[in-house]
């Protein structure tokens, strides 16, 4: 009698070849599925800055940002067209930036990782971390949009749309779930037609696990460093130090934190004016309802409050001597410049160069990317007085001098 079919069977599983290729197709898919390593570096970075506290929280911090930069750098290569990487990456040098973190200096040494890995109990640690908080939900950092208003004002909105307005009385910033701005315009002088915000008002509104709802109210010549109740932070609650305000220049400039919605406003003065610029999570700028639906940071200017720039242009030699001022502080002849010299020319203050400097540099900082920080648009602004045009001026000058 012959073996049976399957007798073989044995046999060929003895033979080594088969267990080494079997081995190797093993290894080979394990490696392919976890060759982009921008998770694990995700998670040191949460677990480096989980709970940096003290005087030298900033260095730790740009400590831990080094260190997330390095793991990225490392893995670059296994991680190219990955979109949670490349949002790291960016994500990464928008916060050194931020921090003034150098690129070069020490780092710091991974961390475990929280012990516990359910989704509530991390939630419940760092929920007024909105930072920390995306990351760890969505394995990337948030993105950021930026919108400001200064001078005359101009307004510059979340959608890099950019509008010189004719408002007068008081007009909503920003009205969403988690933030009310409203700005209150008043003629520069008496009978002129030029304004200026003379007013801001900030509202956090209540976020319970993390801060009581928190008043800010800043006036001209009056630009406290806390909130209406005389308070520094969001209040008694856990997360209170979430919201926190900072002096930069005493009675010029003040910024407010807000970590727990992923937000930073600046408010400043020069001259006789306000001025205000936010950097907010896209999350958060997009949090509101159709009735919500004036806010001058997310749709401008209503059209017919606004007003062409180049109505400053009906007095030559003054748009000339305000594009000369304007010129030292703003070397790039972009949308600020053109604010600044319609401001100047408009006013007759030169303080106004100072506000669009500001704005400038705000901008600087808060734009998640600085490719679009100038903004160029053709015929808004005063046209120069051309070499022709003076010398025609000069040559008629003349003629009449030597006439009489």
């Amino acid at each position: 009698m012959g073996k049976p079919a399957c007798s073989k069977n044995p046999g060929q599983l003895e033979n080594p070849g088969f267990f080494l290729r079997a081995l190797f197709l093993l290894l080979f898919c394990r490696h392919v599925s976890s060759q982009c390593k921008i998770l694990r570096c995700n998670s040191e970075y949460v677990a480096a800055t989980l709970n940096l506290r003290g005087s030298n929280r900033n260095a730790a911090y740009c400590n831990a940002l080094r260190s997330y930069s390095h793991c990225t750098r490392k893995t670059a290569r296994t991680c190219r067209g990955d979109l949670a990487y490349h949002s790291a990456v960016h994500g990464i040098e928008d916060l050194m930036i931020q921090n003034n973190c150098s690129k070069e200096g020490p780092t710091s040494p991974p961390r475990p990782r929280p012990p516990a890995p359910n989704h509530q109990g991390f939630e419940s640690l760092d929920i007024c971390n909105y930072e920390k908080s995306f990351l760890y939900k969505h394995g990337q950092l948030p993105s950021y949009q930026h919108c400001a208003a200064f001078g005359d004002p101009h307004i510059r909105t979340f959608h890099d749309d950019f509008h010189t307005c004719r408002v007068e009385g008081s007009w909503p910033l920003l009205d969403n779930d988690y933030l009310f701005v409203q700005a209150t315009s008043s003629p520069v002088a008496k009978g002129s037609n030029a304004t200026v915000t003379s007013k801001l008002t900030i509202i956090f509104k209540n976020m319970k696990e993390c801060i009581d709802q928190k008043v800010y109210q800043a006036e001209i010549d009056n630009l406290p460093a806390a909130f209406e109740d005389g308070s520094v932070n969001g209040g008694e609650r856990p997360g209170g130090s979430s919201l926190a305000i900072r002096e930069r220049s005493p009675g010029r400039h003040v910024e407010i934190r807000a970590e727990y919605i992923g937000t930073t406003i600046a408010v400043r003065q020069a001259g006789r004016q306000l001025s205000f610029s936010i950097r907010a999570a896209e999350e958060v700028a997009r949090a509101f309802t159709e009735e919500q639906d004036l806010q001058l940071c997310v749709g401008g200017c209503p059209r017919s409050q606004r007003i062409s720039r180049s109505e400053c242009c009906r007095g030559r030699a003054a748009a000339e001597t305000a594009r000369a001022l304007c010129k030292e502080m703003l070397p790039v002849e972009d949308v600020y410049f053109q604010s600044c010299v319609f401001d100047v020319v408009t006013s007759g203050d030169a303080n106004f160069t100072m506000a669009a400097h500001g704005a400038l540099e705000d901008a600087r900082v808060f734009l998640p990317n600085a490719e679009k920080l100038h903004i160029f648009q053709a015929g808004a602004g005063c046209p120069r007085v051309s070499s022709s045009f003076l010398l025609l001026i000069t040559s008629g000058l003349w003629a009449v001098l030597l006439h009489f």
